[in-house]
């Protein structure tokens, strides 16, 4: 230990045996035990020093004490056995206390991270107190968002993350429950070399850690930095997502563009125009041209077909090639309903509506 450290330990070891003496000769005096004994120490003493380091020095005082007492003082004896219990008993209240308080100072700090996150407000202590939470996270980032349950079990939550090699932030806003999900390092050798889970695989493993209602998963963002674009994609489609009547749970917030756009959402709108929109009408016009004529004629290929002067087996071609540029696939329902959202949204903003159709 450092000099100033061991004078340290050496005064609450003087204080406790000077406190032994005066409670021996006044048993009354033992709730003020912890006061005078722990009340030398300085601040820094208890983060320094760790309870079972604490619990090792008190034993050897105590056996110091012991061996300098008469074997035959049966009454000196059993008051050191029992003041030491007291002293035992008093330095774990101490750490547990402090430990309470770190835990709800905790508590506060991911809260306040929490919200920073949700609001976008980021400033240069964002870092620091991600650092001082213990984050473990690295890589990818998604944010999840449903109601809270009546029971919030955090450590649940926490523990499923760390099997799932994630790490969480957790807020919890009125009836909202919040987690900020990143990618954490394998626990072992072998799951370095697998595949890591989709963001979606472990929401699904967190889902029961949620109250009842809707569960929406933000989309995937390089990092913590950059959560706030995920959070307000996920608040934006929790916000909407009772107008999808068989709304999966949990529910990716693209999945609603649709809702959000409609609600009024400018990152749906700037989502659906460049990921669907403009890659398309950059990639071909008649791919452009076709989505628009099946989507508007009930996507029959036949009716398609016709009002292009086309074969059926070229819509079928060019609506694959749809899929390949942008990912979404015309020929399902909802996501039919995503595409025409898209197309609507981009022809209202083109400068150009000539080449919408």
């Amino acid at each position: 230990m450092p000099p100033g450290r061991r004078s340290a330990v050496g005064l609450v070891a003087q204080a406790g045996i000077t406190s032994f003496i005066s409670w021996f000769e006044d048993p009354t005096t033992t709730p003020w035990i912890a006061a005078d004994v722990f009340g030398a120490a300085p601040r820094e003493l208890l983060r320094s020093v760790s309870l079972q380091q604490t619990l090792q020095l008190i034993r050897i005082a105590v056996e110091v004490v012991e061996a300098r007492v008469k074997a035959d003082d049966d009454v000196l004896r059993e008051a050191i056995l029992l003041y030491s219990r007291e002293i035992a008993f008093a330095s774990a209240d101490v750490y547990a206390r402090a430990a309470e308080a770190r835990g709800l100072w905790d508590a506060r700090l991911e809260a306040l991270v929490v919200d920073s996150i949700l609001s976008g407000e980021y400033d240069n202590e964002l870092p620091s107190r991600i650092a001082a939470l213990g984050w473990n996270g690295h890589g990818e980032v998604c944010v999840l968002v449903g109601t809270s349950p009546r029971q919030l079990d955090v450590d649940q939550l926490r523990r499923t993350a760390r099997h799932l090699d994630a790490d969480v932030l957790i807020g919890v806003q009125g009836s909202r429950l919040v987690l900020v999900i990143g990618r954490a390092a394998p626990r072992s050798e072998k799951a370095e070399d697998a595949e890591p889970l989709p963001f979606i695989t472990i929401a699904e493993q967190l889902e029961p850690g949620f109250g009842s209602g809707h569960l929406v998963l933000g989309p995937e963002v390089p990092s913590l930095v950059d959560a706030s674009k995920s959070a307000k994609a996920a608040l934006a489609g929790f916000a909407v997502a009772r107008s999808w009547r068989n709304a999966p749970r949990p529910t990716m917030a693209d999945d609603l563009l649709p809702e959000r756009a409609f609600a009024g959402d400018p990152l749906a709108r700037s989502t659906l125009i460049n990921k669907i929109y403009k890659p398309l009408q950059a990639h071909s016009t008649d791919l452009l041209t076709t989505l628009w004529c099946y989507l508007d004629n009930g996507r029959s290929l036949e009716a398609t077909a016709r009002e292009l002067f086309v074969h059926p087996n070229t819509v079928r071609y060019r609506l694959k090639r749809v899929s390949e540029v942008i990912g979404w696939d015309a020929t399902g329902a909802r996501e039919a309903l995503i595409l025409q959202a898209a197309l609507i949204v981009g022809s209202i903003s083109d400068p150009e509506p000539g080449r919408a159709r």
